[in-house]
């Protein structure tokens, strides 16, 4: 594992602001607490890039709530793991190898996966985990070729056809009592990519700020968790940059689309630059169309802001998938939901709740709202 620690501030303290001013005695709401900010980072979970800022009362306090979250985000990744087989543990990958076999018996957070996964699948369609047959096809032409570019090909639309004869969610099967998952399909498969990396972080984020960390933000390979406000005295909101889809992220300078501002929330962007191959000179993305079984291509990109890591990262793809009209109406029925669209030529569209936020419409950290 690969880490880095940045120390950027030293002074650890309470401004008393108010009381200068007044000359009275300090209120509980008129203390302002300070705490430095540290910065660590880790790879070998759901085989990207994580992220932890946070503003803690000492570094061995942070360094302490960092390991924890590292902790949990390997044991949430083996579980929700499609790839990999470890010794005596169930994961999703076990669910897969026993389709039309034999129920087994998983984790509770194997099941609040699939249970969250399914209750906004029948809501708002669109995101299906048991579309695993059709994804595995799109994945396994992807990766040969990027291996082998001048041999790239597409899945043929025959082979994913009859992949999608083995999605249906109806027979994803889980009897909570036992704590077991049954695929009743034995050509089926879960392929949880589309959420599980958002509702993972979700729930180390409750589960750190349940233990008293209370100013931090979570980036877990761009699926983003603040929980609180930086702690530096000055901001009252997080700033989290929106990529541009025309700009590579690590390489490239004004790589920002745009920067918005947010407490308590959390951005997920999807995109067709995220990852994908080329065929003939056309890029093809992993952001697959049930309807089509191709690839969306209403946008470049799109990012959604709302509390809940895993619905942010679930409906990423879901509005990416609609044609404009359909998406500005869904997330128009949806609380708390607020979406920026980046259209194929360019241009941005985004809710008025998004507006209010975006740097380009004059919002800044330094306020509350």
């Amino acid at each position: 594992m690969y880490r880095v620690v940045e120390k950027t501030k030293w002074w650890v303290g309470v401004i008393l602001t108010a009381l200068l001013l007044t000359g009275c005695t300090a209120k509980a709401d008129q203390l302002e607490v300070v705490y430095p900010k540290y910065s660590d980072s880790f790879f070998d979970a759901f085989d990207t890039m994580t992220q932890v800022v946070a503003y803690t009362e000492s570094e061995e306090q942070f360094e302490q709530y960092v390991e924890q979250i590292h902790k949990r985000f390997l044991e949430l990744h083996r579980l929700y793991d499609i790839y990999n087989n470890y010794e005596s543990l169930n994961n999703v990958k076990t669910i897969n190898d026993q389709a039309g076999i034999e129920p087994v018996k998983v984790s509770q957070e194997i099941i609040d996966l699939i249970q969250f996964s399914k209750k906004w699948y029948d809501k708002v369609g669109e995101t299906n985990i048991a579309m695993g047959s059709v994804l595995e096809l799109w994945h396994d032409y992807r990766e040969a070729g990027i291996a082998n570019p001048d041999q790239a090909k597409l899945p043929p639309m025959e082979e994913l056809k009859k992949a999608a004869e083995h999605i249906d969610f109806s027979k994803v099967i889980i009897d909570e009592a036992n704590s077991t998952v049954f695929l009743a399909d034995a050509k089926m498969s879960l392929d949880v990519g589309a959420v599980a990396k958002g509702f993972a972080t979700e729930l180390v984020a409750k589960e750190m700020k349940a233990q008293g960390m209370n100013s931090f933000m979570i980036s877990a390979g761009g699926n983003i968790r603040s929980v609180g406000k930086p702690l530096d005295g000055v901001r009252q909101r997080w700033g989290v940059g929106i990529q541009n889809p025309n700009k590579f992220i690590a390489m490239e300078e004004d790589n920002l689309l745009d920067t918005v501002f947010i407490r308590d929330a959390s951005v997920v962007s999807s995109g067709d630059y995220q990852r994908y191959y080329a065929v003939d000179g056309v890029k093809y993305h992993h952001l697959i169309d049930p309807k089509t079984l191709l690839p969306g291509n209403y946008y470049r990109a799109v990012t959604v802001v709302t509390e809940d890591s895993g619905l942010a990262d679930f409906l990423s793809t879901v509005v990416f998938l609609l044609p404009y009209e359909q998406s500005a109406a869904l997330v128009k029925e949806l609380d708390g939901v607020e979406v920026l669209w980046v259209m194929p030529d360019g241009t941005v569209k985004a809710t008025k709740g998004m507006q209010k936020i975006m740097k380009s419409h004059g919002a800044s950290g330094a306020r509350a709202s």
